[in-house]
């Protein structure tokens, strides 16, 4: 099934391919960035287990705005410090989040890792159908998700 484009986010970052791939693949540094800048992650919510057929997860914790939202999804291809693919489920219930059901509608993600002059630029895709005007919402968190992702590895490299 091929899902149309939703949106893209493209920045480029001052650091090696493999730097922003362990930022993407460690549940450890997920826990730390993967949130706007004004949130946090749910406390141990972050998984990533980069092969094909692993899981990945984190919750937001969005609870001043009256939702919680959990994203989870397994990799469909991954190519280290080149590419990431996997599937995104979305709920706000707690209890769905931990049974993670792959039977439930979801979205394609593609993170592309591309070594540049200036460092290595990213671009994150999103795949699938969103009501009217979500798609652009969904766009200004994503570029929320990279400021934060900017800050943490300024910090990390401290």
């Amino acid at each position: 099934m091929t899902l149309p484009e939703l949106y893209f986010v493209e920045r480029v970052f001052p650091y090696t391919p493999p730097t922003l791939w362990d930022a993407w693949t460690s549940s450890a540094a997920l826990q730390e960035w993967y949130h706007p800048q004004d949130l946090a992650a749910v406390a141990g919510s972050a998984v990533s287990e980069p092969h094909v057929g692993g899981k990945w997860s984190i919750g937001i914790d969005a609870s001043t705005y009256g939702i919680v939202p959990y994203f989870y999804g397994r990799y469909l291809e991954v190519t280290p410090h080149e590419l990431l693919c996997h599937t995104m489920h979305y709920t706000e219930s707690a209890e769905a989040f931990l049974l993670a059901d792959a039977a439930t509608e979801f979205h394609h993600v593609t993170i592309r890792f591309t070594a540049t002059s200036g460092g290595t630029a990213v671009r994150f895709t999103q795949f699938g159908t969103l009501p009217d005007g979500e798609a652009a919402q969904a766009q200004a968190g994503m570029e929320s998700y990279f400021d934060s992702l900017g800050h943490y590895l300024a910090a990390s490299a401290n």
